[in-house]
């Protein structure tokens, strides 16, 4: 296991953590190949193809927006036009519903694993998705990981999806957390970071199997960097390690 701390952090007292906050795709899913052509499927049905210019520079929206919600992606690939990107979000959610449907969902090595060893010590676990409720209920149903959850939110469940911090304190309302700082969170892209940050919570650890290069990580506000969701319980339930100081979020 490798697990990097940001310079600068260790002072002050950290405590127990009592809740976790996980993503799906790049996190604990490795279907970020399947979210890219699904995304691919729906900007090509509003006209913008592979091959043009407009493709490159959508695609690479996609890619530095990781984590955000899909409708607002689109949104900004079609700027001002509303029912473009309404249009393309129904196509994605249909085109990746159906590829989940045909292939399922693999759980990237350690991932049961790891939640198993969380909730066997009495961490609650959340999923936060940025997927809409319709398509995390499939999601749920393939993975079957409703014994392994607590939670499970859509940005629909509670205003606002990533970088905003509105689905992980909405975790923390319906499963009476105490205190923001007994909240972890672990994600692979910078927007997964800049919510766990904004939040408030200890840890907010960026995870090396997504999109997004350490550097990301650090930019959106990680406090710690590890290579994959196998190493997550140890960086929270290891006695040695030094906690990190919170700081603003980015």
């Amino acid at each position: 296991m490798v697990v990097e701390q940001r310079d600068g952090d260790g002072v002050g007292s950290t405590p127990h953590t009592k809740l976790v906050c996980l993503d799906l795709a790049g996190t604990t899913v490795g279907d970020s190949a399947m979210v890219e052509r699904a995304f691919a499927e729906a900007i090509a049905t509003q006209g913008i193809v592979p091959g043009t210019g407009a493709y490159a520079r959508a695609m690479v929206h996609v890619h530095r927006s990781r984590g955000r919600p899909e409708l607002d992606i689109f949104r900004a690939i079609f700027p001002g036009n509303e029912a473009q990107a309404q249009a393309a979000n129904l196509t994605f959610q249909r085109a990746y519903a159906g590829v989940i449907e045909r292939s399922g969902l693999i759980p990237l090595p350690g991932t049961v694993e790891a939640l198993e060893k969380l909730r066997g010590v009495g961490i609650k676990v959340a999923l936060l998705s940025s997927f809409n409720r319709t398509t995390l209920s499939r999601i749920l149903d393939v993975l079957e990981w409703t014994d392994k959850l607590d939670l499970a939110l859509s940005p629909e469940d509670a205003g606002r999806g990533r970088p905003w911090p509105d689905m992980i304190l909405t975790a923390v309302l319906r499963l009476g957390i105490d205190d923001v700082r007994e909240v972890a969170v672990a994600g692979d892209s910078e927007s997964h970071m800049l919510s766990g940050r904004r939040a408030g919570a200890s840890i907010v650890a960026g995870l090396l199997t997504g999109n997004h290069s350490r550097e990301r990580l650090l930019a959106g506000g990680a406090t710690h960097i590890i290579d994959s969701i196998a190493d997550f319980p140890s960086l929270l339930l290891d006695p040695t390690r030094t906690p990190p100081q919170p700081g603003p979020p980015g």
